[in-house]
């Protein structure tokens, strides 16, 4: 069912591997054609069919610094040697046009943009309309059943996964919504009463 947002929003979904979010995002995507995903930037070689500024922005190492240092991301991290971020203009300029944004970031981007949204003034378009949501497993026992059963990991990779979900887990007051994806139709009720109420106020 197409749906409408009274106001343009940042939503900063974050999840733990294997609790819902990309089936999530994809929901609201389509229900919710105002809505685009975040373009990152990245210092990497574009594979096979990636197109520059669809799938990502493609920057050489000096430029990425560059923007760094005018402080032009609203986060930033090295992943296996390369540089991701997201900058703040296609962001500003998606939601002057009307266009929401969604972000689905880890925790510690999502604290990021959290730092960069709250330094920015009280009136600015992306601080009047970010919502931050976490997304997580009705418990970690559930998450490594899930995780299990796609079978693509070693007993050791599940170990570091675990590990990792636990820490993320962890953080979870920091965002002002969470969503326990137990059930996915009713995490996805949840999800829309969340974004609708923020694009109300």
């Amino acid at each position: 069912m197409r749906r409408r947002l009274m106001k343009p929003l940042l939503i900063v979904m974050s999840a733990p591997s294997g609790a819902g979010k990309t089936t999530l995002c994809d929901r609201l995507l389509q229900d919710y054609p105002e809505i685009t995903y975040s373009v990152s930037c990245t210092t990497r070689d574009p594979r096979g069919l990636e197109e520059d500024g669809v799938d990502y922005f493609f920057l050489t190492p000096a430029a990425f610094a560059e923007r760094v240092a005018a402080r032009r991301f609203m986060e930033h991290a090295t992943v296996h040697g390369n540089r991701y971020g997201t900058l703040r203009e296609p962001v500003e300029e998606a939601m002057a046009e009307g266009q929401s944004v969604l972000m689905d970031i880890d925790v510690e981007g999502a604290s990021q943009v959290r730092a960069f949204v709250e330094a920015l003034p009280a009136g600015h378009l992306i601080r009047a309309g970010f919502v931050d949501i976490f997304v997580r497993p009705p418990s970690l026992a559930a998450l490594r059943v899930r995780l299990e059963g796609r079978g693509e990991d070693s007993e050791e990779a599940m170990d570091v996964r675990m590990e990792n979900a636990a820490g993320e887990m962890a953080r979870a007051d920091e965002f002002g919504h969470q969503i326990v994806n137990d059930h996915l139709e009713t995490a996805y009720r949840e999800l829309i009463e969340v974004i609708e109420a923020a694009g109300r106020s």
